[in-house]
Formats: structure tokens, C-alpha cells, sequence
């Protein structure tokens, strides 16, 4: 299968995912509205999917993968089986460890996330409940990370970026059957999504099985302590291990970034927690689509091609890769921009989400919307790294980034709020983006392809034409209104996509630009 055939597979699966996560918002928008007790369930969810971050998608698949693939290519298939058993006995008892203690830590691991909640005791105390009922989630999601760095060494893409959609369908018939079951049970009804994020997690690691048993790697784990012993000291072990301490180092400085920007928010308006957290899930959708499609796709090839000092293959990987996401975010970027409250209104505006906190979460948005390219790009410029067993680059840049990122929000939160904070990540994102690009050039790692000048002179004429017509489609429409008449208003934001695409690549291919060169093979 194709490169690009393999990452349109995994952005088709992914879009699922984010369809059905829309529609999971979109009940607990009209469920619940923005108050404090989905301030209390969005916090206490960060808490399990931060550590989520730091084990699962994060650190350890930063530094599993480039092992893993690498062993492969230089060792053999039988190798490889032996370091996930290893890898697999020390992750879970680690695992194990880690859920127990937060469990007993979970007041405190709140207050650190947000203290602003105590304005709130009913806030606060429902945060803590939640956030021990989640907790177990959090070894679900690793095992499934270890799952999905097997199958996408194999090219196995299926699966892995199949699964979220389980989640989502689990929180969906939480907000749906749930929380009025939970409400005629005296319990608040906020508790049902707890419960649905723990099954997600469970049903999730459910479907990797099949897929790992049929390639003969589910992992074994050792129980006895020469088993963990022997792990532990396995030589692809310690490499993991020595790879993932600059990756926690990395990772930890991305979330240490969102625990102050929640503790912030926390600290405004009331709701201002949802708010972001609703204009991030819009957000997730073009960074899923094609930023983190791209990662899962690129990461196993460019480190297969390092191990095999390929350096022109890795050059051209990086390069084919960087082209599509300029093709792609920036049109992207010009619709946050210029569209943002179209958007927010007909997937939020309904039941208890008003006017009001359709206008937030669209300044938000547009906040997001300013370095979503730099966002993007980091999916594709950072495995370039981590591809060469080097995180310490990516890292120190990270660490310099936090920095700019918290000075920005001293100078925009005091103007603009929850959406100053949207629009320093931003900001941020795009610096990162540069420093990481420098970095590979200086190295001699990525050498761009020739054409580029002309290529983005294209994008941007294209773009200008997208952002003439969304700023004119956004004002002539009321999309506050339609009252009672919600599918019109779908079918009008449906035919306004239609229209921006078809002029977005109607404009490219008129400027000459042939779209079949991405395709590669």
C-alpha cells in the first residue's frame, strides 16, 4: 500500500472518530451545557489523558516505535516478539503502580490541575470522584499504544486508528442512556461519563487483541519477579527506557503547557474550561485528520529508512510529507479563521449551549485557528527526530516554547481572556514548527525537493479566493438562528464545505498545480 493510500486510511478512520467525538460533544452540549460540573468532568478527564499523553501516544511511542522498527530491520521478526514481551512486562507493572497511586493522590492531582474549582465544593468534590472512577483508563490506553506501535511497524493502520471510535460510542450511550439512569439513582447525572470514558478504555484494548494474535505478537507478560527482573534488564528495554526519559522530559513540558492554561482558565469566567475544551475538540479535527495520520504513517517508514541509511528516502519522506500539509492546513487554518462561529453553531448550538457560549468558544477557535500549520507540522517535523533516536532536539525546543507560550498568555489573557490562551498555543506551535524544520535542515536530515517557491505562491493565491468566500458566506448567513430548522442549517454549513473545496483545488489545478504528485508510492 502506498504511502498516501495508507495515511488517506488512517484520516478516513480518524475522521470516524472525530465524527462520532462530535457527536459525543454534542450531547454533552446539550445535556449538560457549560457549568461548573462539566468544568469538573472536562478537568478530571485531562488528569487520566494527561498521563495517557505521557505513557501511551506520547513519550512511550516516541520512543517504542524507532526501537521496535529498528530491531526489526536489523535483527528479524523473532527478536522483535521478545522485546514486547520485555516491553510489555515492564509497562504493566508500572502500570500498575501508577493507577493505584493516583487513585489515592486524586484530590490533589485536582487541585493541581485546577484550584479554581474549589470556588465551586459540589465542583471540586464531583472532579475527585471522577477522576478515581477514570483513572484505570489510563492503563487501558497505554497497553493500546503498545498495541498500535506493533501494528503500525507491521503496516497493520486499521485497527489502531479504528478504536477511538469505540470511545466515543461508549461516552455516547453514557450521555444518552446513562446519565438519566444515573439521575433517577440520586447520583449526578455528570457521573455517567466517567463511566463511559473507563468502558471506552476497556472496549478499545478489547479490539487490538484479534489483530495482535493474528500476527502472533500478543504480548506475554511475566508475573514472577526474575520475569520483571530479566525485563528490566532486556538490552531493547533499556534503550526504550533511555529514549523515553528526554521523551517524558518532552512530553511533560507539552502538558505542564495545558495544566497551567486549565489552572488559568479555572480562574475566569465560568465555563471558560468548556469553552476551550470545545473549540480543542474542533480543533482536533484537522490536526487528526492529517497531522497525526501523517505521524502514524511517517514515523515507522523514516525510522525503518535511518536504520537502513537511506538518507534520500528519509529526505524524501519529510519533504512529500511537509507538501501536504501545506496543501492541506492551510485552507484548514483560513476556515478557523474566517469561519469559526458558522462551525461552532451547528455542531454546538443546541439545548443548554446559547448564543453566548457559541461566541466564546468561536474566539477560542479562531485563537487555535492562527498556528494550526505550525500544529500540524509538528506531526510530521517531529518523527523526523525521534525517527533518529533523537528526542533531546525536539525537547529542548519544547522547554523554549513553554516559555514564549506563558509569556504570550501574561500579555493576551488580560485582553482576551480563555482565547488569549487558545491563541499563545498557537503561537507557540508555529515557533516550534520553525525551530524543529531549522533543526533537520542544519543537519543535513531534510533537503527540500525543488518547486517549492511556486508551490506556495499557489496555496496562498488559492487560499486568498477561500478566505474572500468564507468571510462572505459567515456574514450572510444568521447561523444563530434557524430555530426548529437545525437540518437546514447542517445542509447550508454541508453545501458551504462543498463550495470551499471546490474552489480551494478548482483554483490549485487552474494555477497548474498537478494534485496526482502526492500520491506517492
Amino acid at each position: 500500500m502506498s504511502l498516501f493510500k495508507s495515511a488517506s486510511l488512517v484520516s478516513l478512520l480518524t475522521l470516524a472518530s472525530r465524527i462520532t467525538g462530535l457527536v459525543r460533544e454534542l450531547l454533552m452540549a446539550a445535556t449538560f451545557g457549560a457549568s461548573a460540573m462539566t468544568d469538573a468532568f472536562n478537568v478530571a478527564f485531562r488528569i487520566p489523558n494527561l498521563l495517557r499523553r505521557l505513557f501511551a501516544e506520547g513519550a512511550f511511542s516516541q520512543a517504542f516505535v524507532p526501537v521496535l522498527a529498528g530491531t526489526r530491520a536489523q535483527e528479524g521478526d523473532e527478536a522483535t516478539r521478545r522485546l514486547v514481551d520485555q516491553i510489555a512486562t515492564v509497562l504493566a507493572w508500572v502500570l500498575l503502580a501508577t493507577c493505584v497511586l493516583g487513585v489515592l493522590a486524586a484530590p490533589v492531582l485536582v487541585y493541581a490541575m485546577a484550584a479554581g474549582l474549589k470556588q465551586s465544593p459540589e465542583g471540586f468534590d464531583a472532579a475527585v470522584v471522577m477522576t478515581r472512577w477514570m483513572f484505570p483508563y489510563i492503563g487501558f490506553m497505554s497497553f493500546v499504544a503498545l498495541a498500535a506501535g506493533i501494528l503500525n511497524t507491521w503496516k497493520r493502520f486499521a485497527v489502531p486508528a479504528a478504536t477511538p471510535v469505540l470511545l466515543n460510542l461508549a461516552m455516547i450511550a453514557a450521555a444518552w442512556f446513562g446519565a438519566p439512569w444515573f439521575e433517577r439513582l440520586g447520583l449526578p447525572p455528570i457521573y455517567a461519563m466517567a463511566g463511559g470514558v473507563l468502558l471506552g478504555g476497556a472496549l478499545q484494548l478489547g479490539a487490538q487483541v484479534p489483530a495482535l494474535h493474528r500476527l502472533g505478537l500478543w504480548p506475554r507478560v511475566g508475573l514472577g519477579w526474575g520475569a520483571v527482573k530479566a525485563a528490566w534488564n532486556h538490552p531493547g528495554t533499556r534503550r526504550v527506557l533511555t529514549l523515553m526519559l528526554p521523551a517524558l522530559l518532552g512530553v511533560s513540558v507539552a502538558q505542564l503547557s495545558l495544566l497551567i492554561n486549565t489552572q488559568i482558565a479555572s480562574h475566569l469566567a465560568v465555563g471558560s474550561v468548556s469553552w476551550l475544551t470545545y473549540a480543542d475538540r474542533l480543533m482536533e479535527f484537522p490536526t487528526a485528520l492529517l497531522g497525526v495520520a501523517l505521524g502514524v504513517v511517517l514515523l515507522p517508514q523514516l525510522s525503518a529508512a535511518q536504520a537502513a541509511g537511506d538518507t534520500d528516502r528519509y529526505s524524501g519522506l519529510l519533504d512529500w510529507g511537509l507538501r501536504l500539509v501545506v496543501l492541506l492546513a492551510v485552507p484548514c487554518a483560513v476556515a478557523l479563521l474566517t469561519f469559526a462561529q458558522p462551525l461552532v453553531a451547528v455542531l454546538y448550538h443546541y439545548g443548554r449551549f446559547g448564543a453566548a457560549d457559541v461566541q466564546q468558544t468561536a474566539t477560542a477557535l479562531m485563537g487555535y485557528g492562527a498556528g494550526l500549520i505550525g500544529l500540524i507540522a509538528i506531526k510530521v517535523l517531529a518523527p523526523g527526530f525521534y525517527a533518529r533516536q533523537d528526542i533531546r532536539t525536539p525537547v529542548k525546543i519544547a522547554i523554549g516554547v513553554l516559555v514564549l507560550t506563558q509569556a504570550l498568555n501574561l500579555v493576551l489573557v488580560p485582553h482576551l481572556a480563555h482565547a488569549g490562551l487558545a491563541l499563545a498555543i498557537g503561537l507557540g506551535a508555529l515557533v516550534n514548527a520553525a525551530f524543529l524544520l531549522m533543526g533537520l535542515r542544519r543537519r543535513g536530515a531534510y533537503l527540500p525537493a525543488p518547486g517549492w517557491a511556486k508551490f506556495g505562491l499557489q496555496v496562498l493565491a488559492a487560499s486568498v479566493l477561500l478566505a474572500v468566500y468564507l468571510t462572505w458566506l459567515s456574514a450572510r448567513v444568521g447561523w444563530l438562528g434557524f430555530e426548529g430548522a437545525a437540518l437546514q442549517r447542517v445542509g447550508l454549513l454541508a453545501l458551504g464545505i462543498v463550495g470551499a473545496g471546490a474552489l480551494y483545488f478548482g483554483a490549485l489545478v487552474l494555477s497548474g498545480l498537478n494534485l496526482r504528485q502526492f500520491v506517492r508510492q
